[in-house]
């Protein structure tokens, strides 16, 4: 079969040099273009010489001490909410620290394509948890489910026990049994550091799904 080349109508915008294709409707080109633009904005804003990308390792400090940052401020403004008597203030310190929470995962997601993948997923997987204990506070439990998946997704274990007991939590809380059953046997098994915490919940589910059942018997 012999190779053939499709020449498109591609457009270059002289200010700011992004690369376009408006006569042409396709997803896929889009995308690609779209992946194109973004590299070549993080190319020129670099601060290194001559603008060449560095190795993998080691991180922008910057970036990580921001994300660090903002988690740690997040933290603090849940653990005022705690600390004052008024309803209304704790709920605005745990909306900040939801905010606090999406402005470093907007970071930690936006890093640069040539750094570790890993560092992503593992930052990613924090803020998420954390996240999803904020949603909790709120009792947005919907949120909170999605978040603390998320968070499990990217780290399974060991070392998110956490994200495993929100999840099951928030889907207790919704009154979805069974589905917190097979995810409290999930995080169980996965040997989380939440062991004893994700055992005693899932008591509680097992008692309560079996008083679901018995009601649908009757």
């Amino acid at each position: 079969m012999e190779d053939t080349f499709t020449l498109l109508p591609l457009h270059l915008d002289p200010a700011s040099k992004a690369i376009t294709c408006p006569s042409l409707n396709s997803s896929s080109i889009a995308a690609e273009l779209t992946l194109l633009n973004t590299t070549h904005r993080l190319l020129v804003t670099l601060d290194t010489p001559n603008s060449v990308p560095p190795p993998p390792l080691p991180l922008n400090p910057k970036r990580s001490a921001a994300i660090q940052k903002m988690r740690e401020q997040g933290n603090a403004s849940l653990a005022r909410k705690g600390s004052t008597a008024s309803a209304a203030n704790s709920q605005a310190h745990t909306q900040e620290a939801i905010k606090l929470y999406s402005y470093a995962l907007e970071m930690a997601l936006t890093r640069p394509p040539w750094e570790p993948a890993s560092i992503v997923r593992d930052e990613v997987a924090i803020l998420m948890s954390n996240r999803a204990q904020a949603h909790m506070s709120l009792q947005s439990w919907p949120e909170g489910a999605a978040d603390a998946e998320t968070s499990v997704e990217l780290k399974p274990a060991p070392g998110n026990g956490k994200a495993w007991w929100r999840r099951g939590k928030c889907l207790a809380e919704m009154g979805r049994w069974e589905e917190a059953a097979d995810w409290i046997i999930r995080g169980i098994e996965s040997g989380g550091e939440e062991g004893a915490e994700l055992k005693s919940l899932g008591i509680e589910v097992q008692s309560q799904l079996a008083k679901q059942k018995e009601r649908e018997s009757r």
